[in-house]
């Protein structure tokens, strides 16, 4: 067993990850309750509504900032480890572990029936194959980790235009890594959620965000670092976005109602993240981070709380609110069981009509929180007097 020195926590950090958690729950909320999730598409401004544009659009900033901390978090445990060899070995551990949870507990929530020929490849996917990326990276000098992250983000979208031969190996490796796009393996058939490349350089560059927290950097130092890193990242959003320059494939256009313009204009790709969809979300992200050192209030207590345990509550949440989804199903008429199956619950002609305003998803979010957050704060707890327990690091 790798020994560690004591954990110092940084708050900010946990209160930004618990914040998009806590959004993440929103998103899958919709998902599982909303009526309209089975009629239309959040993000298409030629049907959406500005309410369900903004509450699928918000949830946009969980991905890129859980990725990009977990990034940052390994390097707070490559400060605790007695060397990088270590840190090697710990992402390696973490991340085949984090891909195993994908395709077996977490699969399972999602669907509460296990068909063993189907996977999909989502975001617990995308953070275990990253860190095993990041597992090999941190050998590197920061200055070649840095260009391989900003090459990864920033050029993937100058590939778009690529499509290998079908059905090839370099189909099945181009998928993987830059095409939300399916293939078959043997028997088993995948579906790629998460394409890894923008992702990998995502967590390369959160891992060179740690060395903004190392203990030799003052504060005020490290707020200015943020915050003209942020902006300069939104700045350049601006730039190519106006003139829908690059990094994007989804153009922006003038809508008959300016509210539905304003849509569009912020309608940027997740899958795989365009450069605009990271430069966006990152860049608020690094203007939170600017902020946030010492705050603390009653609120903030609990939200570092819940950044504090992520893949308890991330597992924990996704059962919760697919197991309350059978119960309202039941209630309001429809076949609770239609909902074990390998489909989402959209995707299931059985439970169309089934569902509730949006306002009602809103309030069982709110419920689905209030259910969570004592779980998590006694998990934190038991976390914290139980240092000693190594497989506490993988939960």
């Amino acid at each position: 067993m790798t020994k560690t020195l004591p954990r110092q926590r940084i708050q900010s950090i946990d209160l930004l990850r618990g914040i998009v958690m806590v959004l993440m729950a929103l998103d899958h909320v919709r998902d599982f309750f909303h009526h309209d999730s089975f009629f239309i598409n959040p993000t298409n401004v030629e049907e959406t509504t500005v309410p369900l544009f903004l509450t699928r659009w918000i949830t946009h900033f969980c991905a890129p900032v859980f990725v990009f901390l977990a990034g940052t978090s390994a390097y707070f445990v490559g400060q605790r480890l007695a060397g990088k060899k270590q840190l090697s070995f710990w992402l390696l551990k973490r991340g085949f572990w984090l891909i195993f949870l994908e395709f077996t507990i977490i699969k399972f929530a999602w669907f509460f029936t296990f068909p063993i020929h189907d996977y999909l490849l989502m975001v617990i996917w995308a953070i275990g194959a990253a860190m095993i990326a990041l597992a090999g990276a941190i050998h590197l000098k920061k200055s070649v980790i840095l260009s391989i992250g900003l090459l990864l983000v920033a050029g993937h979208n100058a590939f778009d235009f690529y499509t290998p031969e079908p059905d090839s190996f370099l189909h099945i490796f181009w998928n993987l890594m830059h095409v939300q796009s399916g293939f078959n393996l043997g028997a088993c058939s995948f579906f790629i959620v998460y394409p890894l490349t923008p992702w990998i350089g995502l967590m390369l560059l959160g891992y060179l965000l740690g060395t903004w927290y190392h203990s030799t950097v003052e504060i005020k130092q490290r707020s200015a670092w943020l915050r003209w890193t942020g902006m300069a990242a939104i700045l350049l959003f601006l730039v190519l976005r106006l003139p829908n320059l690059y990094g994007e494939p989804n153009h922006w256009s003038v809508q008959p109602e300016f509210s539905h313009t304003v849509l569009s204009f912020i309608n940027v790709s997740k899958y795989p993240p365009s450069l605009q969809y990271a430069l966006i979300t990152i860049g608020i992200a690094l203007l939170f981070l600017s902020v946030s050192e010492g705050i603390s209030s009653r609120f903030s207590r609990a939200v570092v709380t819940i950044g504090r345990v992520p893949m308890f509550y991330y597992i924990l949440h996704i059962y919760l609110i697919h197991g309350l989804a059978m119960l309202a199903a039941w209630s309001t008429g429809y076949d609770p069981l239609a909902m074990m199956t390998d489909q989402f619950i959209s995707n299931i002609p059985e439970l169309q009509g089934y569902g509730f305003s949006l306002g009602t998803t809103y309030l069982i979010w709110l419920f689905v929180l209030l259910c969570l957050y004592p779980v998590c704060a006694w998990y934190n707890g038991y976390k914290d007097r139980n240092r000693h327990k190594w497989w506490l690091s993988y939960l």
